[in-house]
C-alpha cells in the first residue's frame, strides 16, 4: 500500500489530459494537508516541470538535490493546482525541504487571494 505525505513528490500519470493541462507521466508535489489525505482518494498536487527557462510568476525553482531526487533542476508550477485519483500515482520520487514548502503555501495563498488578508471564521 502506497502511503501517502505532504511535501512527497510522485511520479504521476496525467494522461488522458486536455488542452493545457499537463500530459504524460511527470513528477508533481503532494500539497493536500496530511489529515487529509487518508479521507479522500483524491490528492491535491502541484506539477513540477523540468522547463525551467521561462518561469511565470508564482513559479518555485526546485534545483535537483539527493532529498528530491529530480533528475534536473525544475519549476514547481504553483499556478496548476490539481487533484487526481492516488491510481494515477505510480511511484514516490523524494521529498522538498520544509522552507521550499513554506514558499509553495506562499505562492498558493496569493494565487487563491493575491495579497489581501483573509479573517478566517470558525
Amino acid at each position: 500500500m502506497k502511503k501517502f505525505q505532504r511535501g512527497q513528490i510522485w511520479l504521476v500519470n496525467f494522461d488522458p489530459s486536455f488542452g493545457h493541462e499537463y500530459k504524460k507521466l511527470r513528477p508533481a508535489l503532494i500539497i493536500q494537508q496530511q489529515k487529509y489525505i487518508t479521507s479522500s482518494n483524491l490528492l491535491t498536487i502541484i506539477p513540477i516541470s523540468s522547463k525551467i527557462e521561462n518561469p511565470t510568476v508564482l513559479d518555485i525553482i526546485l534545483i535537483k538535490d539527493n532529498q528530491n531526487r529530480l533528475m534536473k533542476d525544475s519549476l514547481i508550477k504553483t499556478k496548476q493546482i490539481s487533484s487526481f485519483d492516488k491510481r494515477r500515482f505510480i511511484k514516490l520520487i523524494g521529498t522538498i525541504k520544509d522552507e521550499i514548502l513554506d514558499n509553495v503555501d506562499k505562492n498558493i495563498y496569493l494565487f487563491l487571494y493575491g495579497d489581501q488578508e483573509i479573517k478566517l471564521k470558525l
